[in-house]
């Protein structure tokens, strides 16, 4: 016999409640029948998912695999449910959305107006903050985060990925030369960030490995303060491909190392509470933005 969907959403109940007798509640079951059904799922997977006690249970190793993929299945079914609903209703209301002002500003500021001649009824709100927030306590319904996500209890979809590239601008390169390796940076101003230190490790390979740590001669919060010193030529920066892309392409600035680069591409991830009263509104936006975001994936490093 195989699991059913019903079994499914009672065993990751439980786990996120912690307890069967707040999972019964949650369901609307007896802690009796939620007990039973935890029985009968285990003898048909024939494996002990949860280890139970009078005081305590925990996931085995079997059952954290199997909750992890209980819950992406369920994720699906869901969203699933939710497309098909919607293909009979006009997506409307207010959707707000936060994200680091360079992706705002690069990656969703140039595309608002075709967004909002395809649905018209949606009212966006744009905020922008390049810490990580909390999306109940700044009433935020999408935020947008890039890089590696950290674990979390909200829903995530992946919207793509973006290249890092170290750039320069010719005023720059004209005045201190063009680096030739890796190497040659230690005689070169570097631009970085003073708080997320893992922008200061740049995707260069070399003898010890393919990240470069860098020390910032000049360094600062934002990327875009970043970009802008760049612009200006104070040094050599490195700056996600979204970021960058209209300024290599117009000559602003000259991509360096192209050859060095190991290729790393940040991960872009929005994250979200499920609400099916906003699922429609999300399901719009992030399939808008994900495909603006594709060309961003197959860039070169040569710009």
């Amino acid at each position: 016999m195989k699991a059913r969907s019903d079994e499914l959403q009672i065993f990751v109940c439980v786990i996120e409640c912690g307890s069967i007798s707040a999972a019964a509640e949650q369901v609307g079951q007896t802690p009796s029948a939620v007990s039973r059904t935890l029985s009968r799922l285990e003898a048909k997977l024939e494996t002990t998912l949860i280890n139970r006690t009078t005081r305590r249970m925990g996931l085995t190793e079997e059952g954290k695999y199997f909750f992890a993929q209980a819950k992406r299945i369920l994720d699906q079914m869901d969203e699933l449910e939710e497309r098909l609903i919607s293909r009979h209703q006009t997506p409307s209301g207010r959707l707000r959305i936060n994200a680091a002002s360079p992706f705002m500003l690069h990656a969703v500021v140039p595309y608002v107006d075709e967004f909002r001649r395809l649905y018209p009824d949606i009212v966006l709100e744009l905020n922008s903050n390049d810490l990580i927030i909390d999306l109940l306590e700044q009433s935020t319904d999408i935020a947008i985060r890039i890089g590696t996500l950290a674990d979390s209890t909200l829903h995530a979809r992946s919207l793509g990925c973006s290249p890092l590239m170290i750039v320069a601008s010719p005023a720059y390169l004209a005045a201190r030369g063009t680096p030739a390796d890796v190497a040659d940076l230690s005689r070169h101003v570097l631009l970085g960030f003073t708080q997320n230190e893992s922008l200061n490790q740049w995707p260069l390979r070399h003898v010890h490995g393919d990240r470069w740590p860098v020390t910032p001669a000049i360094g600062a919060s934002s990327g875009e303060t970043v970009r802008h010193l760049a612009l200006a030529g104070q040094g050599i920066a490195c700056l996600s491909h979204f970021m960058t892309i209209d300024d290599i392409r117009a000559g602003r600035l000259k991509v360096v190392l192209a050859q060095f680069n190991s290729g790393y591409r940040q991960p872009i991830n929005a994250v979200y509470y499920r609400n099916s009263q906003l699922a429609l509104r999300i399901q719009c936006f992030l399939d808008f933005i994900q495909g603006k975001l594709a060309a961003y994936a197959s860039a070169d490093f040569k710009g």
